[in-house]
Protein backbone atom coordinates (compact mmCIF):
# COMPACT_ATOMS: atom_id res chain seq x y z
CA UNK A 1 0.00 0.00 0.00
CA UNK A 2 1.38 3.25 -0.81
CA UNK A 3 0.09 6.51 1.42
CA UNK A 4 0.98 9.74 -0.29
CA UNK A 5 -0.01 13.04 0.46
CA UNK A 6 -0.16 16.19 -1.43
CA UNK A 7 -1.87 18.81 -3.81
CA UNK A 8 -3.69 18.91 -7.20
CA UNK A 9 -0.10 19.74 -8.95
CA UNK A 10 0.20 16.21 -8.44
CA UNK A 11 3.36 17.67 -6.22
CA UNK A 12 4.21 14.74 -3.35
CA UNK A 13 5.03 15.80 0.08
CA UNK A 14 5.53 12.43 1.84
CA UNK A 15 5.07 8.45 0.41
CA UNK A 16 5.27 5.74 2.46
CA UNK A 17 4.44 1.80 1.94
CA UNK A 18 2.76 -0.55 3.83
CA UNK A 19 2.41 -4.36 3.94
CA UNK A 20 -0.75 -5.53 2.09
CA UNK A 21 -1.68 -7.53 4.80
CA UNK A 22 -5.50 -8.15 5.86
CA UNK A 23 -8.41 -5.50 6.51
CA UNK A 24 -8.48 -6.04 9.75
CA UNK A 25 -4.46 -5.24 9.87
CA UNK A 26 -3.61 -2.64 7.11
CA UNK A 27 -6.63 -0.48 7.34
CA UNK A 28 -5.77 1.08 10.78
CA UNK A 29 -2.61 1.92 9.99
CA UNK A 30 -3.75 3.77 6.52
CA UNK A 31 -6.27 5.38 8.41
CA UNK A 32 -4.00 6.51 11.40
CA UNK A 33 -1.58 7.94 8.50
CA UNK A 34 -3.97 9.98 6.72
CA UNK A 35 -5.58 11.66 9.95
CA UNK A 36 -2.17 12.77 11.19
CA UNK A 37 -1.79 14.95 7.87
CA UNK A 38 -5.40 16.26 7.87
CA UNK A 39 -6.63 15.63 4.74
CA UNK A 40 -9.10 17.73 2.83
CA UNK A 41 -9.66 14.97 0.30
CA UNK A 42 -8.90 11.28 -0.78
CA UNK A 43 -8.10 9.79 -3.96
CA UNK A 44 -7.65 5.78 -3.76
CA UNK A 45 -6.10 3.90 -6.81
CA UNK A 46 -6.77 -0.06 -5.60
CA UNK A 47 -6.21 -3.34 -7.00
CA UNK A 48 -9.21 -5.25 -8.21
CA UNK A 49 -11.63 -5.98 -9.79
CA UNK A 50 -13.49 -3.34 -8.23
CA UNK A 51 -16.96 -2.03 -8.47
CA UNK A 52 -17.28 0.90 -10.19
CA UNK A 53 -20.90 1.82 -10.54
CA UNK A 54 -22.11 4.56 -8.71
CA UNK A 55 -25.33 3.02 -8.54
CA UNK A 56 -24.25 0.00 -7.18
CA UNK A 57 -24.69 -0.92 -3.34
CA UNK A 58 -21.47 -2.34 -3.08
CA UNK A 59 -20.13 0.74 -5.22
CA UNK A 60 -16.25 1.12 -4.44
CA UNK A 61 -15.72 -2.65 -3.26
CA UNK A 62 -12.95 -4.87 -4.02
CA UNK A 63 -14.95 -7.93 -5.50
CA UNK A 64 -13.28 -11.09 -7.00
CA UNK A 65 -9.78 -10.35 -6.12
CA UNK A 66 -7.26 -12.95 -5.73
CA UNK A 67 -6.25 -11.39 -2.67
CA UNK A 68 -8.67 -13.57 -1.11
CA UNK A 69 -8.28 -11.57 2.02
CA UNK A 70 -9.53 -8.42 0.60
CA UNK A 71 -12.48 -10.34 -1.32
CA UNK A 72 -15.95 -8.38 -1.17
CA UNK A 73 -14.33 -5.69 1.16
CA UNK A 74 -16.03 -2.08 0.92
CA UNK A 75 -13.08 0.17 0.47
CA UNK A 76 -14.30 3.07 -0.66
CA UNK A 77 -16.71 3.23 2.40
CA UNK A 78 -14.37 2.30 5.19
CA UNK A 79 -11.76 4.84 3.98
CA UNK A 80 -14.93 7.61 3.86
CA UNK A 81 -15.93 6.23 7.34
CA UNK A 82 -12.75 6.26 9.01
CA UNK A 83 -11.33 9.73 7.37
CA UNK A 84 -15.24 11.67 6.92
CA UNK A 85 -13.68 13.61 3.67
CA UNK A 86 -14.61 13.44 0.17
CA UNK A 87 -13.08 10.78 -2.18
CA UNK A 88 -13.11 8.71 -5.21
CA UNK A 89 -12.12 5.42 -6.30
CA UNK A 90 -11.04 3.93 -9.45
CA UNK A 91 -8.14 1.13 -10.66
CA UNK A 92 -4.69 1.40 -9.41
CA UNK A 93 -3.76 1.17 -13.28
CA UNK A 94 -6.43 3.71 -14.27
CA UNK A 95 -4.92 6.34 -12.09
CA UNK A 96 -1.53 5.88 -13.34
CA UNK A 97 -2.81 6.42 -16.33
CA UNK A 98 -4.33 9.83 -15.14
CA UNK A 99 -1.52 10.42 -13.58
CA UNK A 100 1.39 9.99 -16.79
CA UNK A 101 -1.73 11.84 -18.87
CA UNK A 102 -1.40 14.80 -16.65
CA UNK A 103 1.90 14.80 -15.43
CA UNK A 104 3.85 12.43 -17.27
CA UNK A 105 4.84 10.33 -20.23
CA UNK A 106 1.39 11.29 -21.73
CA UNK A 107 1.20 14.66 -20.61
CA UNK A 108 -0.93 16.45 -23.14
CA UNK A 109 -2.54 13.70 -24.98
CA UNK A 110 -6.26 12.51 -24.26
CA UNK A 111 -5.51 8.69 -24.56
CA UNK A 112 -3.02 6.74 -23.43
CA UNK A 113 -2.76 2.65 -21.96
CA UNK A 114 -0.83 2.51 -19.22
CA UNK A 115 0.38 -1.12 -17.91
CA UNK A 116 2.01 -2.31 -14.69
CA UNK A 117 3.84 -5.79 -15.46
CA UNK A 118 4.52 -6.97 -11.44
CA UNK A 119 3.42 -9.28 -9.24
CA UNK A 120 0.22 -9.08 -11.53
CA UNK A 121 -0.33 -7.44 -15.08
CA UNK A 122 -3.03 -4.60 -14.84
CA UNK A 123 -4.16 -1.90 -17.55
CA UNK A 124 -5.93 1.71 -17.47
CA UNK A 125 -6.74 3.32 -20.09
CA UNK A 126 -7.32 6.97 -20.86
CA UNK A 127 -9.39 7.46 -23.75
CA UNK A 128 -10.56 11.23 -25.21
CA UNK A 129 -9.55 12.57 -21.84
CA UNK A 130 -11.48 10.08 -19.61
CA UNK A 131 -10.68 6.78 -17.79
CA UNK A 132 -12.04 3.92 -19.48
CA UNK A 133 -14.84 1.70 -17.35
CA UNK A 134 -17.69 0.39 -19.03
CA UNK A 135 -19.42 -2.64 -17.66
CA UNK A 136 -16.62 -3.14 -15.17
CA UNK A 137 -12.84 -1.74 -16.25
CA UNK A 138 -10.12 -2.68 -18.43
CA UNK A 139 -8.78 -6.12 -17.13
CA UNK A 140 -5.90 -6.26 -19.73
CA UNK A 141 -4.19 -9.03 -17.23
CA UNK A 142 -6.74 -11.65 -18.19
CA UNK A 143 -6.34 -11.39 -22.64
CA UNK A 144 -5.61 -14.76 -23.58
CA UNK A 145 -2.23 -14.60 -25.39
CA UNK A 146 -0.94 -17.79 -28.12
CA UNK A 147 1.70 -19.74 -26.25
CA UNK A 148 5.01 -19.95 -27.81
CA UNK A 149 6.06 -23.84 -28.62
CA UNK A 150 9.48 -23.47 -26.24
CA UNK A 151 6.98 -22.31 -23.32
CA UNK A 152 7.25 -25.67 -20.65
CA UNK A 153 4.50 -23.40 -18.98
CA UNK A 154 2.03 -22.92 -21.78
CA UNK A 155 -1.29 -22.91 -19.07
CA UNK A 156 0.69 -19.99 -16.95
CA UNK A 157 0.04 -19.63 -13.42
CA UNK A 158 -3.20 -17.82 -13.44
CA UNK A 159 -6.15 -19.56 -11.05
CA UNK A 160 -8.99 -18.38 -13.23
CA UNK A 161 -7.98 -18.68 -17.19
CA UNK A 162 -5.65 -20.81 -19.13
CA UNK A 163 -2.62 -18.64 -21.56
CA UNK A 164 -3.90 -15.14 -20.28
CA UNK A 165 -1.05 -12.40 -19.74
CA UNK A 166 -0.76 -12.14 -16.13
CA UNK A 167 -0.51 -16.11 -16.20
CA UNK A 168 2.49 -15.58 -18.35
CA UNK A 169 3.97 -13.03 -18.20
CA UNK A 170 3.67 -11.74 -14.57
CA UNK A 171 6.45 -11.64 -12.06
CA UNK A 172 5.52 -14.67 -10.82
CA UNK A 173 4.95 -16.24 -13.84
CA UNK A 174 8.78 -16.10 -14.85
CA UNK A 175 9.77 -17.62 -11.03
CA UNK A 176 7.36 -20.58 -11.63
CA UNK A 177 8.72 -21.07 -14.94
CA UNK A 178 12.47 -20.66 -14.48
CA UNK A 179 12.57 -20.60 -10.32
CA UNK A 180 14.23 -17.71 -9.56
CA UNK A 181 13.16 -13.81 -9.06
CA UNK A 182 12.71 -12.16 -12.29
CA UNK A 183 15.42 -9.63 -10.93
CA UNK A 184 18.08 -11.97 -10.49
CA UNK A 185 17.65 -13.39 -14.40
CA UNK A 186 20.56 -12.28 -16.63
CA UNK A 187 20.01 -9.93 -19.48
CA UNK A 188 20.68 -12.72 -22.05
CA UNK A 189 18.33 -15.36 -19.84
CA UNK A 190 15.62 -16.88 -22.61
CA UNK A 191 13.04 -15.69 -20.04
CA UNK A 192 13.65 -12.24 -21.39
CA UNK A 193 13.22 -13.17 -25.46
CA UNK A 194 9.72 -15.17 -24.01
CA UNK A 195 8.46 -12.09 -21.84
CA UNK A 196 9.14 -9.82 -24.81
CA UNK A 197 7.14 -12.07 -27.43
CA UNK A 198 4.18 -11.70 -25.03
CA UNK A 199 4.59 -7.83 -23.97
CA UNK A 200 4.25 -7.38 -28.20
CA UNK A 201 1.53 -9.64 -28.64
CA UNK A 202 -0.09 -7.51 -25.83
CA UNK A 203 0.99 -4.11 -27.47
CA UNK A 204 -0.37 -5.42 -30.94
CA UNK A 205 -3.69 -5.74 -28.86
CA UNK A 206 -3.82 -2.62 -27.54
CA UNK A 207 -3.12 -1.00 -31.09
CA UNK A 208 -5.41 -2.77 -32.81
CA UNK A 209 -8.04 -2.51 -30.01
CA UNK A 210 -7.65 0.77 -28.46
CA UNK A 211 -5.60 2.83 -30.46
CA UNK A 212 -3.89 4.95 -27.88
CA UNK A 213 -1.72 7.93 -28.35
CA UNK A 214 1.00 6.41 -26.10
CA UNK A 215 1.40 2.68 -24.25
CA UNK A 216 3.15 3.00 -21.09
CA UNK A 217 4.83 -0.02 -19.65
CA UNK A 218 5.68 0.10 -15.74
CA UNK A 219 5.81 -2.35 -12.96
CA UNK A 220 8.59 -4.20 -11.82
CA UNK A 221 10.06 -6.64 -14.53
CA UNK A 222 9.49 -3.54 -16.85
CA UNK A 223 13.22 -2.50 -15.06
CA UNK A 224 14.96 -5.22 -16.80
CA UNK A 225 17.19 -3.73 -19.19
CA UNK A 226 16.52 -4.28 -22.78
CA UNK A 227 13.20 -5.34 -22.74
CA UNK A 228 11.71 -2.48 -23.35
CA UNK A 229 13.89 -2.34 -26.67
CA UNK A 230 13.02 -6.23 -27.21
CA UNK A 231 8.79 -5.24 -26.79
CA UNK A 232 9.62 -2.44 -29.39
CA UNK A 233 10.90 -4.21 -31.85
CA UNK A 234 8.47 -7.32 -31.76
CA UNK A 235 5.77 -5.49 -31.79
CA UNK A 236 6.78 -3.34 -34.97
CA UNK A 237 7.13 -7.02 -36.59
CA UNK A 238 4.19 -8.95 -35.31
CA UNK A 239 2.19 -5.77 -36.64
CA UNK A 240 3.68 -6.46 -40.20
CA UNK A 241 3.23 -2.49 -41.31
CA UNK A 242 -0.74 -2.84 -41.22
CA UNK A 243 -0.80 0.35 -39.04
CA UNK A 244 0.95 3.13 -41.45
CA UNK A 245 1.85 5.46 -39.03
CA UNK A 246 4.91 7.23 -38.03
CA UNK A 247 4.48 6.17 -34.21
CA UNK A 248 4.51 2.73 -35.43
CA UNK A 249 6.94 2.78 -38.10
CA UNK A 250 9.31 5.11 -37.60
CA UNK A 251 9.10 6.06 -33.70
CA UNK A 252 8.31 3.06 -31.63
CA UNK A 253 10.74 4.57 -29.07
CA UNK A 254 8.66 7.34 -28.34
CA UNK A 255 5.41 5.26 -28.90
CA UNK A 256 6.23 2.73 -26.28
CA UNK A 257 7.94 4.53 -23.17
CA UNK A 258 8.57 4.19 -19.61
CA UNK A 259 6.78 5.82 -17.05
CA UNK A 260 7.66 9.44 -16.83
CA UNK A 261 6.34 9.47 -13.22
CA UNK A 262 8.15 6.58 -12.16
CA UNK A 263 7.08 4.80 -9.28
CA UNK A 264 4.98 7.60 -8.62
CA UNK A 265 2.44 7.41 -11.46
CA UNK A 266 -0.58 5.72 -9.66
CA UNK A 267 -0.02 8.14 -6.48
CA UNK A 268 -0.20 11.46 -8.59
CA UNK A 269 -3.08 10.05 -10.30
CA UNK A 270 -4.81 9.24 -7.44
CA UNK A 271 -3.81 12.98 -6.10
CA UNK A 272 -6.04 14.22 -9.01
CA UNK A 273 -8.79 12.23 -7.68
CA UNK A 274 -8.41 13.52 -4.69
CA UNK A 275 -8.55 17.17 -6.25
CA UNK A 276 -11.68 15.38 -8.13
CA UNK A 277 -13.53 14.76 -5.15
CA UNK A 278 -12.77 17.99 -3.61
CA UNK A 279 -14.39 19.86 -6.05
CA UNK A 280 -17.49 17.58 -6.68
CA UNK A 281 -18.46 18.05 -3.03
CA UNK A 282 -17.88 21.65 -3.42
CA UNK A 283 -20.36 22.00 -6.30
CA UNK A 284 -22.86 20.03 -4.43
CA UNK A 285 -22.60 22.45 -1.15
Amino acid sequence: MVLSVGDETGRIEERIELATRSPQETMPEMLEFFRAKGISALGIGSFGPLDLDKSSKTYGSITSTPKLRWRDYPLLSALQKGLSVPALIDTDVNAAALGEASFGAAKGLSGCVYVTIGTGVGGGVLAEGKLLHGMLHPELGHIPLRPLEVDAMPDGICPYHKGCLEGLASGPAIEKRFGIKPALLPQGHEAWELEAEYLSQMCVTIVLMLSPQKIILGGGVMHKSGLIEKVREKTVSALGGYIRRPEILENIADYIVPPLLGDNSGAVGALILAARALKESEEYK
